[in-house]
């Protein structure tokens, strides 16, 4: 028997629907994340669902729900994040008063991996970017959402990695 692989998709939603479709989501006991600050969704029209393809393919019919999914230009699959970067992406929201949101990461290019070795951030993957005019650890959520640090890491701090 096939054993069924759980991915985080990300759904493109009509614009304010993200807090019904989060009740529905909780309602039907599946994992998803809706970054919010004041309340308010700040990636609009975009909700991160963790499940099966099969069942994330069943859900715009079973909520009746306008939900379609983000898909790799160059594969023509469903755009997938992995467990690590969500992860690192939603334990970085829990600071958000030391990170914030770039409205544009599809615009970087070219980041250099690192991964935070100390300090309270240790252990957050990302790709090392001039922002504002300092180097900045970046956690991308595809070409769909990105945090930033606020906050300097010293290059003592950083180690380098290449993706398995």
């Amino acid at each position: 028997m096939k054993q069924s692989i759980v991915s985080w998709y990300v759904a493109r939603v009509k614009y304010r629907t993200e807090k019904k479709i989060k009740k529905f989501l909780e309602q039907k006991g599946i994992e998803h994340y809706i970054p919010l600050q004041e309340d308010k969704p700040l990636i609009p029209c975009v909700v991160f669902i963790r499940t099966e393809q099969q069942q994330a393919l069943s859900l715009p019919v079973e909520s009746d729900y306008t939900i379609s999914y983000i898909y790799e230009t160059d594969t023509k699959k469903f755009q997938v994040i992995s467990d690590k970067q969500m992860q690192d992406f939603m334990f970085l929201q829990d600071f958000s008063d030391k990170t914030f949101i770039l409205p544009d990461p599809e615009n970087l290019k070219g980041g250099e991996r690192v991964r935070v070795i100390a300090g309270e951030f240790a252990g957050i993957e990302g790709e090392l970017y001039r922002i504002r005019g300092h180097k900045r650890v970046v956690v991308r959520l595809g070409n769909f959402g990105a945090v930033a640090l606020e906050e300097y890491v010293a290059k003592e701090n950083l180690e380098k990695y290449e993706l398995k």
